[in-house]
Parts: C-alpha cells; sequence; structure tokens
C-alpha cells in the first residue's frame, strides 16, 4: 500500500476533531439538531484551516444513514463513500478551472433531479470566486430558490470578489487562522498516535512556520519527519526551516541588556556565517521581545508549557519594560528597513546599535556633558551671547528658573509691565560711550548733491530689558540723556501686534521745525511710525539708492512690485513732506540691489533672538535635569514670540 500523507490521513471525519473552529461547528451542530437547514452556505477563509473538510462532514451529516444528525457514524455506505470521494449524490466542482458559463450550465441542469442514494444532493464549489461574471448570473435563480433536495456549499479564499447577489443568498461562516499553540498541540497528538520520537521546541517552530494553516504545519511535519529519520528534533526543524536558533538570540538580548557591543556585534557575526536570513532572525527577535514584555506585564499569559520559560523571565528580569518596548519598536522597523539598507548584515548591525544606543547605561554620557558645562555662570556662546547677558541683567525673582529669565530677555515671554522707559541704574556704566551728538547741518533751503546711499550694516540693537519692579528714579542728567538716546536709537520695544517694532514707533514729541536726512532709511522708516499709514509696506520693503534732501530714490524687490505703484508713493511723500517740513520728491524703482529692508532687518534679528532663547533652554540646568531624571523632551519648535 502506498504511503498517505499526513494531511490527508489526518483529515478530520467528525465535527469533534475539527481544530480551531469551533464558532463553526457549533452553528452548524445546532441547525443539524434543530433542522434549521438552509440551502446555502458560504465558507471563507485562507488555505488549510478546513473548508473543504467543513463541507465534506456536512455532507455525511446530511445523508447519514443513521438520519440527519450532528454525529455522522462514519461506518454506513454513505459515510465511507464520501470519505473516499464517490459518494454519487456528492459533486465537487473546482470552479478555478470550470469558470465559465457552459461548466456551472450542465452542473445546474442535473439540480433538477432527485438524489440517487441520499436525502441531499450536495454541491461542493471550491474557490467559487473564480466564476466569471456569468457564471455567476446562470446561477442566482438557482441559487435563491433550489430543490428541496440539494444544498450548496461554497468554498473560497477570497470572499471580496463573490457578488453580493451571491453573498446575500448563503449563510456566511468565516473561519480564522488557527494559533501556533493550537497548531503544535495538534502536531503533538498526531505525533504521538503515530509514535514517533518529538522535542517541543520543534513543533512551536512548525506551528510559526505554518501561519495559522494546519495543512501547511502537517506537509511541513512530514518534512521534517523525513529530514530527521523519522524523528522531529528542533536542530533539524530550525535547519530545515532556515530559522534561527533562539539561543543566539537569548545572546544577543543579554549583551544587549549588558551594554557590551563587542559581544552583540560578535554575535550577529556568527549569525551571518551561518547564513540565517536576518529578516527571519528580527521576526524571530520581535517574538521573543513580545514574550519578555509578556513575562514583565502579564506573566500568567506565558504558556506554562513554553520551553524556554525560566529563560525568559530571567532575561525579563534583566531588561526594564520600558526598554523592552522600545526595542520591540526598532525590532520590527528595522526589519522593514532591511531593503534599503546596503545589504541584509549592514541593516541588521544598524538595528541592534540602534537598541545600543537608547540602553540606559548610554542616557548619562550624553546628558553629563551638558550638565557638566552648565555652571551657575556658565560662559556664554557667541550665539546666543546678546541672550545670555540679557538674562543676567534680569532681576532675580524668586521661583523664575534661568531659562525663564533667558526668555524674557530674549522677547519670548509676556512681562508683568511694559518697558515704558530704559531702567536708570544708580551708577552709570563708564564703560559704554555716549551717543555722539549730532552735526548741525545746513538749512532745509541748502541741498546736497545726491549721494550714494550708505551700505553698511546697522550694529546688532541691544535688548531692551524688562521694567523692574521698582524703578528707581533717574538723575536730572540721565533723565536728559536717555530722551537723547530714545531719539538716536530706532530700536525700541513698542508692543505692536502686526507691525515690527521700529514700525510701531510712536510719533516723536518737539521735532525739529527742519528736518536734516543723513542716509538712514532705517531709522527715517522708525522714526515715521504711524504716520506712514497705508504707505508702511512699501516703506519696510524698500532700500535707499540715492538720496538728498529734497529727493529719495528707492528699490524695491520684484515680489513687492504691487507697492510701487503711484497710490503709496504718493501717500510716502505725504508722509516724508511733513517729517522733512518740505515736499519731497520720490521715485521708485523695481530691482534687486542685494540690500536689506527695514522689514529683513527685523526678520532677522527676531530669529536672531529666538535662536538664542532656544539656546539658552537648551543649556538650562533645570530642563537638562527634567529631561535627565524626568524622561522630558523639550520641543525645540514650539518656541515662540510672544506677543504682547
Amino acid at each position: 500500500m502506498s504511503y498517505q500523507v499526513l494531511a490527508r490521513k489526518w483529515r478530520p471525519k467528525r465535527f469533534a476533531d475539527l481544530v480551531g473552529q469551533e464558532h463553526v461547528v457549533r452553528a452548524l451542530s445546532n441547525a443539524l439538531k434543530e433542522q434549521r437547514l438552509h440551502h446555502a452556505y458560504l465558507l471563507t477563509g485562507t488555505r488549510g484551516v478546513g473548508k473543504t473538510t467543513i463541507a465534506r462532514i456536512l455532507a455525511k451529516s446530511l445523508n447519514c444513514e443513521t438520519g440527519t444528525t450532528a454525529e455522522p457514524c462514519g461506518e454506513c455506505q454513505a459515510c465511507r463513500q464520501i470519505d473516499a470521494g464517490r459518494y454519487v449524490d456528492l459533486l465537487e466542482i473546482d470552479a478555478a478551472s470550470n469558470t465559465g458559463i457552459d461548466n456551472i450550465r450542465e452542473v445546474l441542469e442535473n439540480a433538477q433531479y432527485a438524489p440517487t442514494m441520499g436525502r441531499f444532493k450536495v454541491y461542493i464549489i471550491d474557490e467559487v470566486h473564480m466564476l466569471s461574471k456569468s457564471a455567476f448570473n446562470a446561477m442566482l435563480k438557482t441559487l435563491e430558490e433550489p430543490p428541496g433536495h440539494v444544498k450548496f456549499i461554497l468554498a473560497t479564499t477570497d470572499p471580496q470578489k463573490v457578488p453580493v447577489t451571491v453573498l446575500s443568498r448563503c449563510l456566511q461562516f468565516s473561519l480564522r487562522n488557527m494559533t501556533p499553540q493550537q497548531v503544535s498541540s495538534h502536531l503533538a497528538h498526531m505525533l504521538d498516535v503515530e509514535g514517533i520520537q518529538y522535542e517541543a521546541p520543534a513543533l512551536a517552530l512548525l506551528g510559526r512556520a505554518a501561519a495559522g494553516s494546519m495543512r501547511d504545519a502537517q506537509s511541513l511535519l512530514d518534512q521534517a519527519i523525513a529530514y530527521g529519520l523519522g524523528e522531529v528534533k528542533e536542530d533539524g526543524v530550525r535547519a530545515m526551516l532556515g530559522a534561527v536558533d533562539r539561543r543566539f538570540l537569548f545572546t544577543l538580548l543579554q549583551a544587549l541588556a549588558e551594554a557590551d557591543g563587542p559581544a552583540l556585534l560578535a554575535e550577529a557575526d556568527s549569525l551571518a556565517e551561518r547564513g540565517v536570513s536576518f529578516d527571519a532572525a528580527l521576526s524571530e527577535l520581535a517574538v521573543l521581545l513580545q514574550q519578555l514584555a509578556l513575562a514583565q506585564t502579564v506573566p500568567a499569559a506565558l504558556a506554562d508549557d513554553e520551553p524556554e520559560r525560566e529563560a525568559i523571565f530571567a532575561l525579563a528580569d534583566a531588561i526594564a519594560p520600558q526598554d523592552v518596548q522600545l526595542y520591540y519598536q526598532i525590532a520590527i522597523h528595522g526589519r522593514k528597513d532591511l531593503a534599503l539598507a546596503p545589504d541584509e548584515h549592514a541593516g541588521f548591525n544598524m538595528t541592534l546599535l540602534r537598541m545600543l544606543a537608547f540602553h540606559p547605561a548610554n542616557a548619562p554620557a550624553e546628558s553629563a556633558a551638558p550638565a557638566r558645562a552648565a555652571a551657575p555662570q556658565p560662559v556664554p556662546r557667541p550665539a546666543a551671547a546678546t541672550a545670555q547677558a540679557a538674562s543676567a541683567s534680569l532681576p532675580a525673582e524668586r521661583g523664575i528658573s534661568p531659562a525663564a529669565r533667558a526668555l524674557q530677555a530674549a522677547g519670548l515671554a509676556n512681562h508683568q509691565a511694559k518697558p515704558a522707559a530704559r531702567q536708570a541704574s544708580p551708577e552709570p556704566s563708564k564703560t559704554e560711550p555716549e551717543p555722539a551728538k549730532p552735526e548741525p547741518e545746513p538749512a532745509p533751503s541748502q541741498t546736497r548733491p545726491l549721494e550714494p546711499a550708505k551700505i553698511e550694516p546697522r550694529p546688532e540693537p541691544r535688548p531692551a530689558a524688562p521694567t523692574p519692579a521698582k524703578p528707581v528714579e533717574p538723575e536730572p542728567e540721565e533723565e536728559e540723556r536717555d530722551e537723547e538716546e530714545a531719539l538716536d536709537s530706532p530700536w525700541q520695544q513698542s508692543g505692536g501686534d502686526d507691525m515690527p517694532d521700529y514700525a510701531m514707533q510712536a510719533p516723536l514729541e518737539d521735532e525739529p521745525a527742519s528736518y536734516s536726512f543723513d542716509g538712514d532709511w532705517q531709522r527715517l522708516v522708525a522714526e515715521l511710525g504711524a504716520k506712514l499709514g497705508a504707505a508702511r509696506m512699501l516703506a519696510h520693503n524698500a532700500v535707499l539708492k540715492r538720496w538728498s534732501q529734497s529727493r529719495l530714490e528707492l528699490a524695491v524687490p520684484e515680489s513687492f512690485r504691487h507697492m510701487s505703484g503711484r497710490d503709496y508713493q504718493e501717500k510716502l511723500k505725504a508722509a516724508l513732506a511733513e517729517r522733512f517740513g518740505h515736499a519731497v520728491e520720490l521715485a521708485v524703482t523695481v530691482e534687486e540691489l542685494g540690500m536689506e529692508t527695514p522689514a529683513m532687518t527685523d526678520a532677522r534679528l527676531r530669529q536672531e533672538q529666538l535662536a538664542a532663547a532656544r539656546e539658552c533652554l537648551q543649556n538650562d540646568p533645570v530642563v537638562q535635569q527634567m529631561v535627565r531624571e524626568l524622561g522630558a523632551t523639550l520641543l525645540i519648535e514650539t518656541i515662540q514670540p510672544v506677543q504682547e
């Protein structure tokens, strides 16, 4: 007698022998007991989960000579012939090879005749989704109202391709994939009956490799028995499947728990020498990490018969739960990125190094250097010198961290009181030079020849310090000097919401009757302030080409061409005439001169202040302590200027 493969030899003959489909068995058994039989059933599911098997058992239950029952005897002529595939009233049709309307029409023409031997004529149509559209249409009427002696059992792996008109005429049962534990347990029962020696870890490997299909598991078991000369050993199954020896994975995780980089890479090289698939290695590593997470959070969920239970619990004690979660994410994402790596070995090594980089032992080494560098009075870096100096000059307030003072110094935090005047110190600094007095200018009638505008960059402004809680009254001489500095400096905080700081400068009081322009266009725009009105955008986005006391030539970039219209020019001329004390001729051209407009200057200064404040926050000892000890994250991108 020829050898019969395990998948056919161990095909279930009764509902009780089915594995993992209790919801279908219960529904069909109760329907058979209550004689509530539908005329069409649709069984869906992946390969090897029991669709054809359930269809044959249902056919036996309908035609068993002992009666319509949920437990066919298996001994009568009908049961034996159905098991042997020779029953005349059971027609199994492969829709994958009989897709046309002629094949279906031939089958349905015989449906009107009574069964030859049994009670019902049963049609099992496998892979029904492969039928053509015309074939589906041909069977719709018969499927909806078949003769009383006809039962249809349809099976498919892709129910989405079955027309809705067919689905609505059937009772649909979705068969589930079997778990690896169910598969390995059933394989163990088979081998016990067959008298074949086996190792439990080998069956667990076969259960995972079957991916929920019992037929695939039985075929792999046949192969494993042949590979092991009548025995099923773990080493043989691993070699046959190309699976990773979990002992290497335990060694990898142990080296990772100890932050031992050389040992970690040495194990990766050992896997490469054995020709192991790194995709399979990362998959097995993710499975092991998932078991570690179970052992840490829900120990009872880990099966008692797990062969490596003790090793899993020992490793779970060595790795923190949050690290296990992180390593799991890195493993599954590293598996996805293998295709993008130069080669699989390099991608596997980078995944392990990424896990090592997030090891807790490396965290203090990364955060200690900034913490040590942050002394009580650190030396400011050049990029943050302005914000650091301003934060040091702020009054010390109880409960305010250096980071908050740095934000206030950079203008990124709301002050309790807006700075109305420059803070006067009891002893004025001797090192700051007094502002130079402007030289007397000729009368307005004397007109200078047109001169090129000065292109040298403006000195960076000093950030305005906020008003202290108890301001000190300035001396008369200091008050006069502050007023002179206010006239000279266009960079005063005014609290505007929509306009740059210099554009919101309040109009000066006690202006001289005759104004002498020195070619400083940015200062002139700041002094005009709100007087510009609708011409504000033209003035802010223009640069001065040439100038005299009676004529100004401006240039705007191409992106602001629409601002060079006559209406804007007339409004700007009116504002200039009011400031100069006489009519001013204005010429505006559209060209790129590579010079910085007032709007560009304001944007640059704000970006510099924002960068300085962000750097101060990163170097702040309080923030670094929160990051180091509490696991906090500083979202640098969310730091934005606060509109006052």
